[in-house]
């Protein structure tokens, strides 16, 4: 009997309970919401839906096609006329860079003529450890 009363309180308790991460994913509502925001901009630029489409191969066709549906029938109600897109890609155009490294050649040699590097040992320098003689 104490065993059923357990069960049963079990399964009504794990009832009611809303498991994280079995609800649906909130980046696909995002996702469609996007490619309806695309429609209706194709719709409001006077783009056909199938240059909308090419130019937005990732989103869904769907979703595109409700939302340009969607602006159609809001522009209609309300006589607003549409707005030509004022141009299509630009094409990117080549930018040349200065060369901010330093120059190799005769700017490195003349530095090296103009310091010498010292060929003998300060006299007054403590003799290293391996330059001392060995304890007889």
């Amino acid at each position: 009997m104490m065993r059923c009363l357990l069960l049963l309180a079990t399964a009504l308790l794990l009832s009611a309970c809303e498991i994280p991460g079995m609800g649906p994913d909130p980046r696909i509502a995002q996702r469609e919401a996007e490619a309806r925001a695309i429609g209706g901009a194709c719709r409001h630029g006077l783009r056909s839906i199938e240059d909308c489409y090419n130019q937005n191969e990732l989103a869904s066709k769907a979703a595109i096609f409700q939302g340009w549906k969607d602006m159609d029938e809001y522009m209609r109600e309300n006589k607003i006329e549409g707005i030509r897109a004022s141009a299509e890609k630009a094409e990117p155009e080549e930018e040349i860079l200065p060369d901010t490294r330093p120059k190799v050649g005769k700017d490195k040699a003349k530095s090296a003529t103009a310091a010498p590097a010292p060929s003998k040992k300060p006299t007054d320098a403590k003799p290293a450890a391996n330059d001392r003689p060995a304890k007889p």
